[in-house]
């Protein structure tokens, strides 16, 4: 986690980075939409008017082809599916997929939004993350399969955080030491996932979409590319954290 509070009014290179008076609303309200649509969504486990679990099944497999992206559909030019890479980006698969989202949107996009601003942020998210799931249909031209998820725009805030703010710290869990909180430079850590998301399109070969590692991929290059262009060298943020959070500072 990120202490966003230890990092707001410090001066780097000559800019004084502040913090919104209103926080970080553009993604707390993201969490929020992404919240509620699998709230309702067959998915949840609270919406199942559905009867039998054959009937579930049905409007599960209903509901991703109606907002997800299935690339075989996307290239035919409907205007209908050109919109579901937008959509898509509001619908999960499965708690497990939804909390893991929105965690990662959590700790690393409040303060990503708060140096680009709440406009630029949204057309950032929604535009990278739009990109992320089209390339992947690309790279899956003839795929039936859905693809649905934010994890092409989280990625991208993840470009961005690691270009911004290079030398803030984050606390993460990492499974092969007993799930031990380890503080690391963010670069070192967005930079290690990075390198797995590659391997594991390497990996994928031939058989076909499964987890979308392209889109991972595209997404973070996107985001990154996008910081690196639009807000140049002097809007980096050099020192690092403080704290992370649970260990604030008075």
């Amino acid at each position: 986690m990120i202490d966003r509070r230890a990092s707001a009014g410090r001066r780097t290179s000559g800019l004084l980075r502040t913090v919104t008076s209103d926080g970080p609303l553009v993604t707390h309200t993201l969490i929020a939409v992404c919240g509620l649509v699998f709230l309702f969504s067959p998915l949840s486990g609270f919406n199942q008017p559905h009867g039998t679990p054959d009937a579930l099944l049905a409007a599960q497999a209903g509901y991703f082809e109606r907002w997800g992206v299935i690339p075989s559909e996307l290239w035919a030019g409907s205007a209908r599916a050109l919109l579901t890479p937008l959509t898509a980006l509001f619908v999960h698969g499965s708690w497990l997929h939804l909390l893991g989202n929105m965690l990662f949107l959590y700790v690393f996009g409040a303060m990503v939004e708060e140096r680009m601003g709440h406009a630029e942020f949204t057309f950032f998210y929604l535009g990278c993350g739009y990109l992320a799931l089209v390339s992947y249909a690309a790279a899956h031209a003839t795929s039936g399969q859905t693809l649905v998820g934010a994890s092409g725009a989280i990625s991208a805030v993840l470009g961005a955080f690691l270009y911004l703010f290079p030398r803030a710290r984050v606390t993460s869990l990492f499974p092969f030491l007993f799930f031990l909180p380890l503080r690391f430079p963010a670069w070192i850590v967005l930079i290690f996932w990075f390198v797995l998301q590659w391997l594991a399109v390497q990996g994928a070969g031939s058989g076909g979409p499964g987890v979308a590692y392209l889109a991972h991929v595209v997404g973070f290059a996107l985001g990154f590319l996008y910081a690196w262009g639009r807000h140049g060298r002097t809007d980096r943020v050099k020192e690092p954290a403080r704290a992370t959070e649970g260990e604030s500072q008075p």
